[in-house]
């Protein structure tokens, strides 16, 4: 009786890679790379995890005292600590996953230089880094608001995370797009620096949109509100500080939509970002 021979095994090209898609096929060690970063973040830390903790009450008190009571925000705006603290939750989720993503190749260069990974690994764990450190905060600020009565609905709770998705997208586009130009024209972080800085002014986290409304035309407020932080941002204040109900608290005109429209320029962001990486990533090693 002769044997069966064996199946053959498919070819692939060395070094092929399917972009984000391939990232996902190698889940398990896109989660190494994510234990290993936090793990080192808390290397040597007596409290660890309970700094992620202490720093957004820390925060709290202090918006609470410094903006809430001496330059008296909490008279014109109720709950003030908790709308500021909760757009700022929002903001730093996308700050530390964009500047990150951005660096995140530069950081690694000694791992792409020796062996072969989907590059575009590097900034989806920036951005999943990010939203890991994030969550502590999201449980400090929820926990906070529901000693002010905080009942949220199915919706306020959608909200929360259209909003987390939506920052999530854009995050990790930015990442991509800008890491790879990064690699060979070091001016992309400085660029991304700027962008960071101005992210906390550009969407209603400091003050309200109302402010906004008033003193610009009405052009203006469209492209003002077209921004995907605007909409990250209410959509969190939608989730946490509206379910309080806040004496004199105004949904931004059209969110529904406007949210849609995020999630849309979002989406374009990542896939444009995918683009620039692909056609940038086969000069990376070379440059690095």
């Amino acid at each position: 009786m002769s044997r069966r021979s064996p199946e053959p095994f498919a070819l692939t090209q060395p070094g092929g890679s399917v972009g984000l898609l391939d990232v996902f096929r190698r889940r398990y060690l896109l989660s190494l790379i994510v234990r290993k970063e936090i793990q080192i973040r808390y290397r040597g830390s007596i409290l660890g995890w309970l700094w992620s903790y202490v720093k957004p009450l820390v925060q709290f008190v202090v918006f609470f005292f410094a903006i809430g009571v001496f330059l008296g925000m909490n008279g014109r705006v109720e709950f003030f600590p908790i709308y500021l603290l909760a757009g700022n939750t929002i903001i730093i989720f996308f700050n530390e996953a964009f500047s990150n993503g951005t660096r995140s190749l530069i950081d690694n260069a000694a791992l792409i230089k020796k062996i072969y990974l989907p590059r575009e690994m590097f900034p989806v764990s920036s951005m999943l880094i990010a939203a890991v450190n994030t969550l502590p905060q999201i449980v400090v600020v929820i926990v906070i608001a529901m000693f002010y009565g905080w009942a949220p609905s199915l919706l306020h709770i959608a909200a929360l995370l259209l909003a987390l998705i939506i920052i999530a997208l854009l995050a990790t586009g930015l990442g991509l797009l800008f890491g790879a130009i990064n690699v060979t024209f070091r001016d992309a972080q400085s660029f991304v620096e700027i962008i960071v800085m101005c992210a906390v002014w550009a969407s209603p986290v400091m003050y309200q949109w109302e402010m906004v409304a008033n003193q610009v035309p009405h052009w203006l407020f469209v492209l003002y509100r077209l921004n995907p932080l605007t909409v990250a941002v209410e959509l969190f204040h939608y989730g946490i500080w509206f379910p309080l109900d806040p004496q004199g608290g105004q949904l931004l005109p059209g969110l529904v939509e406007y949210a849609g429209i995020a999630v849309a320029v979002s989406l374009a962001f990542l896939i444009v970002g995918q683009l620039v990486f692909r056609r940038l990533e086969g000069r990376f090693a070379q440059d690095l």
